[in-house]
């Protein structure tokens, strides 16, 4: 009997378990009231008086034994439920991580910042919070210029001196202040206007104005830089200029591209005219010059802008601006196989 019992040992010892169902059968097998032990136990009273304390030491080793596998069980496949719960499947073929996309604003950003790098261009920021001089005045924008009124201003806490930037042709102003001619520099960036929003306007929109300084700089020279770009940007060859107004250039003009009347979308998008706005430029002011301390009988130059956002709604034919902020990760999607 003694010999029996030293074998039940030994499975006990042996045994190991990777679902509860098991632990529980074997608890049921050894510990259950119908179990091994039960019967063991009741087997006591038949055992000869001389082997009596052998047979219950080794039966209460298989009583503890059996017990502290089964608790240790447990505890384990416990620890591994946990880890599971917070890692997932750890025994799982690895699987590859889900890729991201880049905004559409910062796709077509990078894409108009690497067609002017290649003429020459380089990039210049400047701060979002700006002061008057910077934004108005030095752009030939004095106190009560009517031109002001173009764009709806956002103050901060009601000083008149400090406010949130309208456009960066701020950064052009530091960058003049702060380098000499020649002068090739774009400026990228976020601007404030306080306008209603709607499907073709938004109070936050992104802006890259570009600015060329140098000696017997031609409105030609203005012409071929576009012309350049659009072909870049666009595969367009065909664009116009129409005269316009901004106080910071003279002469000015609005830039537009020829689309084309080729589909549906053509049609509706130019309005049965094919021909598309893009951005907006001219010849430096002299007075900008001036105030930049730059000498406006030696020096002349250009400026043009566009609007991010207007880039990439003709790029990807994005029909509404508020896309852009509602950050919907199926709009964001769409975006993943464009580098």
């Amino acid at each position: 009997m003694i010999d029996k019992v030293k074998e039940f040992l030994a499975e006990v010892s042996a045994f190991n378990a990777t679902t509860s169902e098991e632990i529980e059968t074997f608890r049921i097998k050894f510990l259950g009231k119908k179990g091994i032990l039960n019967d063991l136990f009741a087997e006591f009273k038949n055992v000869a008086t001389a082997d009596r304390k052998e047979f219950g030491q080794v039966l209460n080793s298989l009583k503890n034994n059996a017990q502290e596998k089964v608790n240790q069980l447990k505890e384990s496949l416990e620890n591994n439920q946990e880890l599971k719960g917070i890692y997932g499947d750890l025994t799982k073929p690895e699987e590859p991580i889900e890729l991201g996309a880049r905004h559409p604003i910062s796709i077509v950003k990078n894409k108009i910042i690497d067609v002017f790098s290649r003429v020459g261009f380089n990039v210049s920021e400047g701060p979002e919070i700006e002061d008057d001089w910077h934004n108005f005045t030095a752009l030939n924008l004095p106190e009560y210029h009517p031109a002001r009124d173009m764009q709806d201003t956002f103050f901060i806490e009601k000083d008149p001196d400090i406010l949130l930037r309208t456009h960066t042709s701020s950064v052009q102003v530091r960058y003049m202040e702060s380098h000499k001619p020649p002068i090739r520099t774009i400026s990228p960036g976020r601007v404030f206007r306080n306008e209603d929003i709607s499907a073709r306007s938004h109070c936050i929109f992104h802006q890259v104005e570009g600015l060329y300084i140098d000696t017997d700089v031609s409105f030609a020279d203005l012409k071929q830089t576009l012309l350049y770009f659009t072909k870049e940007m666009f595969g367009k060859s065909k664009i116009r200029l129409r005269p316009s107004y901004f106080p910071f250039t003279e002469p000015s003009a609005e830039v537009d591209i020829y689309w084309g009347l080729e589909t549906e979308v053509d049609y509706k998008i130019t309005k049965g005219t094919g021909w598309l706005e893009i951005m907006g430029c001219g010849m430096v002011d002299p007075n900008v010059l001036k105030n930049a301390n730059i000498d406006s009988e030696k020096y002349s130059g250009y400026a043009f802008g566009m609007g991010i956002e207007r880039i990439a709604m003709l790029l990807y034919q994005i029909p509404d601006i508020r896309m852009f902020y509602e950050n919907d990760i199926r709009f964001l999607e769409q975006f993943k196989s464009v580098l």
